[in-house]
């Protein structure tokens, strides 16, 4: 079967753009973009919202150090051979645990030293998140990665997906669930959730900032039970173990807003 994979780069001349770049540098000014609206909604002019494009690009370059790390530490066996490799990350290689965490440590703090109550800044810009990383989940499908277990022509035809998104789920000889097509459409949900739902009734500051780590955390433990490329902890798959982390950190955090944390006004 001779099946036409699209691209991952796009050419000009010398210059290759990658699209797995290009999702995850989209995604990021989408967040960016939802952030600055909302912190603006909550009444922060300047000076924050100047020092938050600042805040923005070092966000950003954190979070995909972080990824990166948290991806090469799991995968040392692979670099350790190559380490030249470590860097090349237009390849792919991202572990978005690893990118929330240090990104999460980043915020605390910038918005300490800004003083900006961490969890008014975490509902600001958590929701964001999910945009952006549905965003990028879009960049494994370029790279034929992240991807589930075997399926049947039949299976995915019946999802009504386009022909040029079945193709590319053609992988080493065989079709895939397209994994990354669920977990980005489950994080758009999940934003919308937060958004027009738990936003409108949430009484207190870090409700939205928490329920993304619930929600983040049971959209995933699914789906990565799914794939066959995952990240491994001797026989557990690492991001079903953070998922957990994910979600008890969400519920404790939950129940301390609820009876310690600060009502909205």
């Amino acid at each position: 079967m001779n099946l036409v994979r699209l691209p991952s780069y796009i050419q000009f001349g010398p210059l290759q753009i990658h699209f797995y770049a290009l999702c995850i540098l989209t995604g990021a000014l989408i967040a960016y973009i939802l952030g600055v609206r909302r912190f603006k909604q909550l009444g922060y002019g300047e000076p924050l919202i100047s020092e938050f494009s600042d805040y923005f690009i070092y966000l950003l370059l954190i979070g995909i150090l972080g990824a990166r790390l948290w991806y090469v530490v799991f995968e040392w066996r692979q670099y350790a051979a190559h380490p030249e490799e470590i860097l090349m990350i237009w390849h792919g290689g991202l572990a978005i645990h690893g990118g929330i965490v240090a990104a999460v440590i980043y915020s605390y703090l910038f918005f300490k030293k800004h003083g900006v109550p961490f969890l008014v800044a975490g509902d600001a810009i958590m929701p964001g998140v999910l945009i952006a990383q549905a965003c990028g989940r879009w960049g494994n499908f370029f790279n034929q990665e992240a991807y589930g277990s075997e399926v049947s022509l039949s299976f995915l035809k019946s999802l009504h997906l386009p022909s040029w998104l079945i193709n590319n789920m053609f992988i080493q000889g065989a079709y895939h669930h397209p994994t990354f097509l669920y977990e980005s459409l489950a994080n758009v949900c999940l934003f919308l959730i937060i958004v027009l739902i738990i936003r409108r009734f949430a009484k207190h500051h870090g409700v939205q900032f928490f329920s993304y780590f619930i929600g983040y955390g049971l959209v995933r433990f699914p789906i990565e039970a799914m794939r066959t490329d995952s990240l491994m902890i001797g026989p557990l798959k690492m991001a079903q173990v953070t998922s957990i982390a994910f979600i008890l950190i969400g519920i404790i955090g939950m129940l301390y807003v609820h009876f310690k944390g600060d009502l909205i006004q």
